[in-house]
């Protein structure tokens, strides 16, 4: 208990005298301080009127009030912002340098088919590899996206370690190596450079302590990560007003006003920062080529409902299927295995079956294999119409031929498109009649529904992001959809005036927002293909296909992250998505804890001792006293811990120089109650509230009498018996 006491009292120092810093002697300089005597003549006592005041020392310090005058808040957010946006920046840099020696070496390697093989795979397969031993070594916590784990730390959750600075070189590095392999692995870099943003917002936060000479203030870290959401997101596409309404709607449920100008600040610093960079390299380019005088008439509407339709049934079902599959992975026996000791040799595994499947000579010269992810969706971007080029001899001979990847001699545009979506997203072995259970034990692993690319790729134990796959699926189904329809109507349509050619390259815009929005349950994707392309033409049809995709995924399926926070079982607490009237009838009273562990105000050592043994909150409730239940406060456990150091046992021997009386009310700080819940506070109320306050624990009362107590477990209960009521 004594080493605790002293663990915590060391988390309250602002700055510890242990901790190494460089230039030591310089620093005291700095200071005023002389390099023998710490603290002595031209020490931190001048600036109170006890010595002369250093110069320098003094200048500095005149600086420093001058600047943050304005708030030092604003510094560090432009710091978040400039500083994402050049890691960036420099890592898209080495990601096409590398891809580059890749394509070099596929096209020197010369016609040997089993060289062009071993050249093709052997290299993301090794990248891939490297990535998952080098994040995995250094830290469990750089594989995956991150979002779902910041939604739960957002929730108020303590999360240990996971947003220490150790982890952020790690998932760089493994970052880096993952989007080297290209399509491949089909993986982006959006949730990753939002924990990335947020670990550097963590640590800006504790410098911001050290310059201000404050103690870290809770509301301060909250605010930076808020912000560093939409930081990360902006950084990646260079769209600062989607990227904070994207943070909003996918991060947190509750979003104080507040909040917003800070985000906005950050996420305009680093998508300018991004974007300026960008002009200074030729290799950035923009992700489509708008020039259109008439962008769509109004009777393509319809379609654009009907592409809002396919997306959300398309999104229901990845959603399913992808938790299907992670769980499947996790309950066969040989893949847990390799999961739980070998990830690197399950990564290997997994990305050579990804690399054979996008061979160019194979199976990946019907889904343009040979482009980057950015190439997809420059070339499913693309304003002209792919079935009037193919057609068209002299238009295979135009410059920016991008879209040649998806032409091929043997089959249409139309069944290349076709086959990349089967292929992302392919059908359950079930529903072909093959039982899962006639191989054994890669059977169950190679027959489960839905292995390919898309969503085997989310399994992967690396640093790697899945916004960007679904975004350009998304936009595959758009461009599919707008190809057929340019097919259909060769002239266009017109409610009036002149036909209006059909451009599927709005269609794919729509796609791509409508089924990533409903994948991740955002609306903030329609205008963030807006920011990205830097077109506006197509907002109202793209708007309305988001709208139809949200309304059926939401309804049906929860988002992508929520469904990894169900997977990985965080403690986090999912929205009420039916707004029936069950959730008002359901009250505490029903799920509460009833069995509380409660100290009286006069209460001595043996009564503490036996409520720390029964139980291990971080707080106890106190009431008057054990025949007057009246909660008056709460009391932590850390002063619990103090007041048993400082009381002697009544059985312990006589020489002990301890207090031998003395009650809990008399030694102790009790601390006013808040917040309590009545018995007949409805579910609808306590979930409201529990995450409006991002609480942990709220205690119930009768008549200001004692009850209960309600934490997230029994509001999940509820909401277990919600849904029995609604049967």
């Amino acid at each position: 208990l004594r080493g605790e006491k002293e663990e915590e009292e060391e988390e309250r120092v602002l700055v510890s005298e242990h901790i190494w810093r460089p230039c030591p002697t310089t620093r005291r300089r700095v200071r005023g301080e002389t390099p023998t005597q710490k603290g002595g003549f031209w020490g931190r006592g001048f600036l109170e009127g006890q010595h002369p005041v250093s110069p320098l020392a003094g200048c500095l310090e005149w600086v420093r009030r001058q600047l943050f005058r304005v708030g030092e808040d604003w510094y560090f957010l432009f710091i978040l912002g400039v500083l994402m946006a050049t890691i960036s920046f420099a890592t898209d840099i080495i990601i096409v340098r590398l891809h580059a020696a890749h394509m070099w070496l596929y096209r020197e390697i010369g016609d040997i088919g089993v060289l062009k093989y071993l050249s093709w795979t052997l290299f993301p397969t090794a990248l891939a590899a490297f990535s998952t031993g080098f994040s995995q070594s250094i830290t469990p916590y750089s594989g995956g996206s991150g979002i779902p784990e910041l939604k739960t730390i957002l929730m108020g959750v303590v999360l240990e370690d996971y947003l220490a600075i150790q982890n952020f070189g790690a998932k760089v590095v493994g970052l880096a190596c993952t989007l080297t392999c290209g399509s491949t692995v089909f993986l982006g870099k959006l949730g990753p450079y939002v924990h990335l943003s947020a670990m550097a917002a963590a640590y800006l936060g504790k410098m911001r302590t050290t310059v201000t000479r404050e103690y870290e203030n809770k509301f301060k870290q909250h605010e930076m990560l808020v912000a560093a959401q939409a930081v990360g997101v902006a950084t990646v596409f260079g769209a600062p007003i989607s990227g904070v309404l994207f943070s909003i709607e996918v991060m947190t449920p509750h979003f104080a006003v507040r909040d917003y100008w800070r985000g906005f600040f950050a996420a305009t610093c680093g998508a300018f920062m991004f974007r300026l960079l960008a002009v200074f390299n030729s290799e950035q380019g923009k992700a489509g080529d708008f020039k259109i005088d008439f962008p769509f008439d109004l009777l393509e509407t319809f379609f654009f409902l009907i592409l809002g339709t396919i997306c959300g049934i398309v999104a229901c079902a990845y959603l399913f299927c992808q938790r299907w599959m992670v769980v499947a992975i996790r309950r066969n026996r040989l893949t847990a295995k390799l999961l739980a000791t070998d990830k690197p040799v399950y990564t290997v595994l997994v990305v050579l079956l990804l690399a054979s499947i996008t061979f160019p000579p194979g199976l990946g010269q019907f889904m343009a294999s040979r482009l980057t992810m950015k190439e997809y969706l420059i070339s499913l971007f693309d304003n002209r119409t792919w079935g009037v080029l193919a057609a068209n001899t002299s238009g295979v001979a135009k410059p920016g031929g991008l879209w040649q990847e998806w032409d091929h001699p043997s089959a249409t545009i139309y069944s290349t498109l076709t086959f990349f979506l089967l292929m992302k997203v392919t059908m359950a072995p079930q529903s072909l009649g093959v039982a899962p259970s006639t191989v054994s034990p890669w059977g169950d692993f190679l027959m489960s529904p839905q292995f390919w690319m898309l969503i085997l790729a989310t399994t992967l134990p690396l640093p790697a992001g899945y916004f960007m796959p679904i975004f350009i699926y998304g936009a595959a189904i758009g461009r599919l959809v707008g190809e057929v329809v340019a097919l259909l109507f060769p002239q266009g349509l017109h409610s009036e005036g002149p036909p209006r050619p059909i451009i599927p390259a709005g269609y794919a815009l729509a796609g791509a927002a409508a089924f990533s929005g409903s994948v991740t349950y955002s609306l903030s994707t329609a205008l963030l293909v807006c920011e990205a392309t830097g077109y506006l033409g197509h907002i109202l049809p793209t708007v309305l296909a988001v709208l139809v995709a949200n309304a059926i995924s939401q309804k049906n399926q929860p988002s992508f992250y929520d469904g990894s926070i169900i997977i990985n079982k965080l403690p986090y607490l999912p929205p009420i998505r039916s707004r029936h009237i069950a959730s008002y009838q359901v009250v505490v009273e029903e799920f509460m804890e009833c069995q509380v562990v409660a100290l009286a105000k006069g209460d001595g050592f043996q009564e503490v001792l036996a409520a720390l043994d029964a139980s291990a909150d971080a707080e106890y409730p106190v009431v008057e006293s054990t025949g007057s239940p009246t909660l008056v406060g709460t009391v932590s456990r850390s002063q619990l811990v103090t007041f048993l150091q400082s009381h002697k046992h009544p059985q312990a021997p006589q020489g002990e120089k301890l207090a031998t009386v003395g009650t809990l009310g008399d030694d102790c700080t009790i601390e006013p109650i808040m917040l309590q819940f009545s018995p007949w506070t409805s579910l609808h109320q306590a979930h409201h509230l529990f995450q409006l306050l991002k609480l942990q624990r709220v205690f119930v009362t009768r008549s200001g009498e004692l009850v209960g107590a309600v934490s997230r477990a029994e509001v999940k209960r509820g909401k277990r018996e919600e849904r029995g009521q609604e049967r």
